[in-house]
């Protein structure tokens, strides 16, 4: 069965809205309509500039050799990247920082009892695969930010490691002090988990993968098929990044050589226990030796054994020693300066170091935007210049936790609050469908462009595909929105990639996008991430390299030409009331839930377990939840709703040629300052360096959002002080974007008639 048949068959019925997507008649955000017709000729010049070729021979080239960070290869890589763009004509400097990068000296992993077992570590060569065989300069699996340590104890199966999986161990009885703990890979990012496991007490965490999520459950395995075999293992940094990214000891000021340092042992993102990957392959002798309670449905896996909790009788001996060294970073910076209004910056970005070879993650997203600055640089050299300064950053350190692109964010902090107008993030990138988070007052600009974009395996534009895939993956419920709703909702960004610290610390708009959906999985941080893994299951034509290109081509081109930026407030407002919306119905189901709890606790009627072979302990009664008063998020929201009525009015009374009038350097000015005012200086509650009032990365779920993050973690923890100050916060903050906004109106307004 072709599983994305229900997605050609749905495209069928939007054959005709795709067929008028794609004609210049559609009206372009922040140009006149005879402003959008060059644009569009010039977009038209830029596809055909692109050739396919250069993505194939540059990643082949870039994935030669494993160019982890540190490593001779990396620093290589940085320097072929800066001379293409110095062949092409760009400003292009290398600009080098000091990060603390630890890497192995010693692993060892063994269950001591009821049997020996030593775990193998490593990921074979294969013959299919040419670079798996320079094991030589590869790092082994290995987290980055590990705790030094040398611990024995029982372990204990903990699911994903979650919080919440912690919930349903106590309610059976199971204690985690003092224990190792195994989780695995999926349902948060990694550095969850042994940032939970410390808290409950745990003195070790093992993380291994799944072949349930990620091996032969899902298909046939690597080399016959794309998934992760038995030997392959997922490495990844735990560092603490919802406390901040980059340099463990430089937060919030760039790691430049004289930078003042903290100790490793001031370094609050650094785990605080030992932790170690492993593959399924050397987990399976781990959990067929536990005993105790039989894992929950959910919890088991798909190995050919019974998932139990434990503790023991497993008994594990883990032992990990790190190199802790100060490691150069190698960021390049290419720049072409905008014809009228140089210090505009829109900056695009995709970093380029892997923890091997890194064919899919990044090398796939870094091959397209080396294609794309080609063709738009062949574009400025044929009379096209920008009118606004483009930047590309391609960035160094980002796996071990976004150390390039933190570094030079902190190290340009005041230039940039000055100058970015939109940071473009692109990271991995295979075949299949649009996936695009962001700032939501882009999400018009993102829907017009994808509107633009032909998709080439159904000849509509890749908005038309986006829509479908979103409709067959929505509730029931949600999929009248969807057909209905002129644009499509961009998601919100958490963290895990370089637009981090453009967002979140200084307020820079950001979008982040790649497409994928349909070249299968498995390679992940796995020394099989390989050109060779990409060429067979990735995009094997860069069909969707192209695509990459092609999309982000025409966002920094259309950011970069446009006569007013083309930001756009209506969706923005309605996607910030809709997070008031939820917090406020968080707060009437934690209220219900929790009356109904404590009134079933009172009348002891409460079903702890039908199964007398299981161990529970019930819990214990929650206080209420007391009022909270959402009045002032709700004020806020109806005076930004009127000032995104007033700059509508005023936009659409100033005559088309307004924009480029001597108020509009003023108005870009002032609109640039929008997602500035959303900023609180103090920043998030027990992490100041996340400054964003509206998105953050959850303190438990790393990569994944919390919006209004503020507001939404102090009710879910049931701080209700908190809560209260986080409401005034967000309020103020949204406060503060509609006064701005309405400096905005009355600059355009000064050129209606």
């Amino acid at each position: 069965m072709n599983l994305h048949a229900p997605v050609i068959l749905l495209l069928a019925s939007f054959s005709a809205v795709g067929a008028d997507s794609l004609t210049n008649a559609q009206p372009m955000l922040g140009f006149s309509p005879e402003a959008a017709a060059k644009e569009r000729d010039l977009e038209a010049r830029f596809d055909s500039a692109l050739k396919r070729e250069n993505l194939r021979d540059w990643m082949k080239q870039l994935t030669a050799h494993p160019h982890q960070l540190g490593s001779p290869y990396d620093k290589a890589n940085a320097e072929f990247i800066a001379d293409l763009f110095r062949s092409w004509g760009y400003q292009t400097q290398i600009e080098e920082f000091e990060v603390l990068f630890p890497t192995p000296k010693t692993r060892v992993l063994e269950m001591t009892a009821p049997e020996h077992f030593t775990a193998r570590l490593a990921e074979p060569p294969i013959p299919q695969d040419s670079t798996s065989s320079l094991t030589s300069e590869q790092l082994p699996t290995y987290n980055a930010y590990s705790k030094d340590g040398d611990v024995t104890g029982q372990l204990v199966y903990v699911n994903y490691g979650r919080p919440a999986d912690y919930e349903v161990l106590a309610e059976r009885g199971v204690d985690v002090a003092g224990k190792i703990v195994l989780a695995r890979y999926g349902g948060c990012w990694r550095g969850i988990k042994p940032k939970v496991a410390a808290e409950h007490g745990a003195i070790g965490c093992l993380i291994y993968s799944d072949p349930r999520d990620d091996g032969y459950f899902q298909g046939d395995t690597y080399p016959a098929g794309a998934w992760r075999n038995e030997n392959g293992a997922q490495r990844g940094s735990v560092c603490d990044l919802p406390l901040y990214p980059g340099d463990p000891l430089t937060p919030g000021v760039g790691a430049t050589k004289d930078a003042k340092r903290l100790s490793q042992a001031e370094a609050p993102s650094l785990a605080k226990i030992p932790v170690l990957p492993m593959s399924y392959g050397d987990a399976t002798p781990l959990l067929r030796a536990l005993r105790g309670p039989v894992a929950p449905e959910p919890w088991r896996g798909a190995l050919p054994l019974t998932y139990h909790l434990g503790p023991g009788p497993a008994t594990i001996h883990l032992k990990l020693e790190f190199d802790w060294k100060q490691t150069p970073v190698y960021d390049v910076i290419a720049k072409w300066p905008g014809r009228e209004r140089p210090d505009e910056w829109v900056i695009r970005g995709n970093h380029q170091d892997a923890w091997v070879c890194g064919a899919d993650d990044p090398v796939s997203g870094t091959v397209a935007l080396l294609e794309e600055a080609r063709a738009v640089s062949e574009l400025t050299h044929r009379g096209g210049q920008p009118r606004r300064t483009i930047v590309y950053t391609v960035w160094d350190g980002e796996e071990p936790g976004l150390l390039g692109s933190t570094e030079w964010v902190e190290t340009h902090a005041e230039e940039l609050s000055r100058k970015a107008a939109v940071y473009v993030n692109t990271d991995s990138n295979e075949r299949g469908f649009l996936n695009v988070g962001g700032s939501h007052t882009l999400e018009r600009l993102m829907n017009e462009v994808a509107r633009d974009v032909p998709d080439p395996e159904t000849h509509e534009s890749v908005g038309t595909r986006w829509r479908a895939e979103r409709i067959l993956k929505a509730a029931m419920a949600d999929r009248k929105e969807i057909r209905d709703r002129p644009d499509l909702r961009i998601e919100a960004l958490g963290s895990g990639s370089d637009y981090t610290p453009f967002l979140q610390h200084l307020g820079i708009a950001s979008l982040n996008l790649g497409y994928g959906g349909e070249g299968d999985g498995g390679s992940y941080h796995s020394v099989y991430d390989s050109f060779d893994h990409f060429t067979r299951f990735g995009d094997p034509d860069f069909e969707y390299g192209i695509v990459l290109a092609r999309t982000c081509g025409r966002i920094v081109l259309r950011i970069a030409n446009s006569q007013r930026l083309p930001f756009e407030f209506s969706n923005f407002v309605d996607t910030v009331g809709r997070y008031v919306t939820e917090v406020e119905r968080l707060t009437e189901e934690m209220r219900t839930g929790t009356a109904e709890t404590n009134r079933l606790l009172a009348e002891k009627t409460l079903v702890v377990t039908s199964d007398p072979k299981q161990t529970f302990v019930a819990p214990k009664p929650n206080p209420e939840v007391p009022f909270l008063n959402f009045a002032p998020l709700r004020n806020a929201l109806t005076r930004l709703q009127g000032s995104v009525r007033n700059f509508e009015a005023a936009r659409r009374a100033a005559p088309a040629n307004a924009a480029l009038s001597e108020d509009s350097p003023a108005l870009d000015q002032a609109l640039t300052q929008l997602e500035r005012s959303l900023l609180h200086a103090e920043g998030l509650p027990r992490r100041p360096w996340y400054q964003h009032v509206i998105y953050a990365p959850g303190f438990y779920t790393g990569y994944g959002v919390k919006t209004l993050p503020g507001v939404r973690e102090a009710i879910e923890q049931r701080n209700w002080e908190e809560a209260a100050q986080q409401i005034q916060i967000a309020a103020e903050a949204i406060d503060k974007f509609a006064s701005q906004l309405g400096r905005c109106a009355e600059i355009a307004g000064k050129a209606a008639p």
